[in-house]
C-alpha cells in the first residue's frame, strides 16, 4: 500500500456540522470497515453492472460485521432516475434500512451522484461512503456532496447537498479503466486548471502521455491538484452560494449538450466543448486573451476530446440552457474567465453574444 493523501473538506455547519476526508491512494477498499464504523448494522453497496465482481468482492470483505445488501443500477446517466432511486429505496424499506446504516457509492459518476441522492433522502439521511472508480468521480463527482438525478427536462435538477462520510480515492480501481474514459475524466481536471490551478496545464503540456497514465507521478499530482482544488472550494462554499459556482465552467452549454445527445456523450466530451465555448465568450466580452482561448483548444485536442458542435443545434441549446438549474431569476449565468485562473460570473448576457461566440465552436 503506497502512501496515502487526506485531503479534509471542512464543510462544517453548511453540511450540518460534517467535515469528511478524501482519502488518496492504493490498496484503500482493504479499509472500508474502518470508515463504516460500529454503530451500523446494514451496508447498501450502490454498484454499476460492470463493477458486479468488485461490488460481490467488497460484500465478502464486510460479511460477518454487517449485514451487506447490494443494488445493481444501470451504467451511466441511465442510472440516475427517478425510478432507479425509487429500487434502491425498496431494498432499504424491506430490510428495515435505520439512520445509522450506511450506503456506499461504488462507481462513477452516475453512480455516487445517485448513491448520494440516495443516501439523503432516504429518512431524510443516512451516512454515505464514496468510492468513486473512474476519474471523473474521483475528482468531481464524488468528492463535492452535491447528489442529484436527471429529469426528461434536464440534467440533475432535482438532488440534494449531503456530505459524505468519507471518499475513497483507490488508484487501483483506474488500473483497469479504458483510456478512453480516463481522456474524458480529463476533461474536468482541464477545468481545475483553467479556473484555478494552472499547474494542471503545464503538466499536460509537458507529456499527455505521463499525464493520462494512473501508474505515473504526474497523473497522480493531476488528481491532487484537482481534488484538492474542489475542496478548498467546498469548503468554503458547500451549498453553491458564492464561489462554488465557478466549478460550473464549461458546464451550463456543456449540459445542455449532454440533453441534446440523450446523454450519449461522456460528460467530459460535453464539458470540452462547454469550456472552449465559455473561452469564447470570455474573449468576446473583452477579459480573455486568443493566446488563452487556443490554449483551451490545444490541450483539450490533445486529450482527444471534441471542441466543437453542430451549428444548428443552438436553438435547441440555448432552450435547454434557460430551463438549467444554474440561471437565476430567468437569467442565464455562465462562468468567464478574466484569465487564466481568475473566473468570475457573466449575468444575462445578449443572445447576439451567445451566438457569437457559437459560431467559433459551430461546425
Amino acid at each position: 500500500m503506497t502512501e496515502t493523501t487526506v485531503i479534509t473538506v471542512a464543510a462544517g455547519e453548511q453540511a450540518g456540522g460534517q467535515s469528511y476526508d478524501i482519502l488518496i491512494g492504493r490498496g484503500l477498499l482493504a479499509g472500508v470497515a474502518t470508515q463504516i464504523g460500529t454503530k451500523a448494522t446494514k451496508v447498501l453497496i450502490v454498484h454499476a453492472p460492470t463493477l458486479g465482481a468488485r461490488a460481490a468482492a467488497l460484500r465478502e470483505s464486510l460479511v460477518g460485521r454487517y449485514e451487506v445488501l447490494l443494488a445493481e443500477v444501470p451504467d451511466a446517466e441511465a442510472a440516475k432516475r427517478v425510478e432507479v432511486a425509487a429500487f434502491c429505496w425498496q431494498i432499504m424499506g424491506q430490510t428495515d434500512f435505520t439512520r445509522t446504516d450506511v450506503v456506499i457509492g461504488l462507481g462513477g459518476g452516475a453512480t455516487t451522484d445517485l448513491a448520494g441522492f440516495v443516501a439523503a433522502t432516504w429518512l431524510r439521511g443516512v451516512p454515505l461512503i464514496q468510492i468513486p472508480t473512474t476519474v471523473l468521480g474521483m475528482v468531481d463527482a464524488a468528492v463535492g456532496g452535491k447528489t442529484g438525478i436527471n429529469t426528461a427536462e434536464g440534467k440533475n435538477l432535482v438532488g440534494a447537498f449531503w456530505a459524505p462520510v468519507a471518499v475513497l480515492v483507490d488508484l487501483d480501481l483506474l488500473d483497469t479503466l479504458s483510456k478512453n474514459e480516463i481522456l474524458a475524466g480529463s476533461a474536468e481536471i482541464v477545468k481545475a486548471g483553467f479556473i484555478a490551478e494552472p499547474e494542471i496545464l503545464d503538466i499536460y503540456e509537458a507529456s499527455v502521455d505521463k499525464a493520462t497514465d494512473p501508474t505515473t507521478p504526474e497523473f497522480r499530482r493531476l488528481l491532487e491538484l484537482a481534488i484538492g482544488m474542489k475542496a478548498r472550494v467546498v469548503s468554503a462554499d458547500f451549498r453553491e452560494a458564492g464561489q462554488r459556482e465557478f466549478l460550473n465552467y464549461g458546464h451550463t452549454l456543456g449540459h445542455a449538450i449532454e440533453h441534446a445527445e440523450r446523454y450519449g456523450w461522456r460528460h467530459g466530451a460535453a464539458i470540452s466543448v462547454g469550456m472552449v465555448f465559455a473561452a469564447e465568450l470570455s474573449r468576446l466580452t473583452g477579459s480573455l486573451s486568443d493566446e488563452a482561448v487556443d490554449r483551451h483548444r490545444s490541450i483539450l485536442s490533445s486529450l482527444s476530446l471534441p471542441i466543437t458542435y453542430p451549428l444548428g443545434r443552438w436553438n435547441t441549446l440555448l432552450a435547454t440552457m434557460q430551463r438549467d438549474k444554474k440561471s437565476r431569476a430567468g437569467h442565464l449565468r455562465f462562468i468567464v474567465l478574466d484569465e487564466i485562473g481568475k473566473p468570475s460570473v457573466l449575468t444575462a448576457p445578449d443572445e447576439s453574444l451567445l451566438f457569437a461566440a457559437y459560431t467559433e465552436i459551430g461546425v
